[in-house]
């Protein structure tokens, strides 16, 4: 009896081993809604996980992320903006401004980002920049500056439009970068993630002759912990997009998903953006992959020891220059490769510290982190002022 209970315990710890190591490396997500989907590191920006990541497509009101942190970032303090009559005539969803009516802008970044109303998206857009057009360039310039090479942005609101640069439209890899922009990288990120944490919010327009209560409709906020921000987004021929972003122990993941379902299928998006969070924090955990790189002395031609000077082969020590330390975000199976380029000889004279060559690190082809090889010494040049110098100091022996 007391063999058999051994042999059941052992079954079962090696069960319960098993099964926490499987949890431990959970696979990459093959089921989703999303025709295009990303999780990425907010961090470093790398894309931990992708479904027709680079395929564009309309992205609706996910585009007001970038309304909102270039308005943030193009603001005059208090700034007071007029609505027009084309803001006035936006379609649903809308806070209903009219012809003439005055706000202040800041509020309407509320309006736009919890409630999502495209009204306010053209009287913020014209308030920056006197009309939607001017504003669109300003979009894709920023968009280009970020390196969204597949954006094209024509509407600040995301309605379904297109120009004669093409359709608007993103890619889920673009989004996600946006949005690390936002969260990350923006004078205005602060200001962004207030704004798009807030629950509820009241204004008025500048006469106060109307009043105005927004609710924040991100429901991820409350679906996770450490839920930072998020956008939500629906055409009809985008479908239901989503951007969002969380942290967590130290690791902030955003998720970008275009063409998640159309109705009557609203919550796919949760149960995507979902999947491809946990997938993140089960699965990545920052390690520090410096390495000591052992590097041989470099023969230096030419060069002269001054406590050897009858030596003619030098050989000089070099060090990688540079901090020890370099967290990255990987899963268990994931590491780096360290590639090593120094000079076989150099020729005197050498400086301290003169560059010498490199130590790179390689991720999944991409180079992560680079530093310099340098001297680690002065060698002076053996030429006739030397040996004229040499000459005198024996003769004076």
């Amino acid at each position: 009896m007391i063999v058999w209970s051994l042999v059941f315990c052992l079954m079962l710890s090696r069960f319960v081993n098993i099964t926490a190591l499987a949890e431990e490396n959970e696979e990459a997500p093959e089921q989703l809604y999303a025709r295009s989907a990303v999780l990425m590191d907010a961090d470093s920006g790398r894309v931990l996980f992708g479904k027709e990541e680079q395929e564009k497509r309309p992205m609706a009101s996910t585009t007001k992320i970038m309304t909102c942190i270039l308005a943030l970032e193009n603001q005059e303090e208090g700034q007071v903006v007029t609505a027009s009559a084309y803001a006035a005539g936006r379609p649903k969803v809308k806070l209903g401004v009219k012809e003439q009516e005055q706000f202040y802008l800041r509020d309407l970044l509320y309006s736009l980002m919890l409630e999502s109303h495209n009204d306010s998206a053209v009287v913020i857009a014209e308030g920056i920049s006197g009309t939607v057009e001017e504003f669109a360039k300003l979009m894709n310039q920023k968009a280009g500056e970020l390196g969204c090479q597949d954006t094209h942005f024509v509407t600040p609101n995301g309605l379904d439009d297109s120009d004669e640069g093409g359709i608007h439209a993103t890619t889920a890899r673009d989004l996600a970068t946006i949005m690390r922009y936002c969260i990350k990288q923006s004078p205005c990120r602060e200001e962004f993630l207030e704004i798009t944490r807030t629950k509820n919010y009241q204004f008025s327009d500048v006469d106060g002759g109307r009043s105005f209560s927004c609710v924040n409709h991100n429901a991820f906020l409350d679906m996770m912990d450490g839920a930072l921000t998020g956008k939500t987004g629906f055409t009809s021929d985008a479908g239901y997009c989503y951007v969002g972003a969380l942290e967590r122990d130290g690791r902030t993941f955003i998720v970008a998903l275009l063409a998640c379902g159309w109705p009557n299928n609203k919550s796919y998006k949760w149960t995507d953006t979902r999947k491809l969070m946990e997938y993140g924090i089960a699965n990545y955990q920052y390690r520090d992959v410096w390495e000591d790189v052992v590097l041989p002395d470099v023969e230096v031609k030419n060069g002269v020891e001054e406590e050897s000077p009858y030596e003619t082969e030098l050989h000089m020590p070099v060090c990688v220059e540079g901090k020890e330390e370099i967290p990255l975000l990987l899963r268990a199976d994931e590491g780096v490769e360290i590639k090593t380029e120094v000079k076989d000889s150099l020729t005197a004279p050498v400086g301290k510290g003169d560059v010498v060559g490199s130590v790179r690190y390689i991720l999944e082809g991409e180079e992560i982190a680079s530093y310099q090889v340098v001297a680690g010494e002065d060698i002076r040049e053996r030429d006739l002022n030397w040996a004229l110098c040499w000459i005198v100091r024996l003769a004076l022996m």
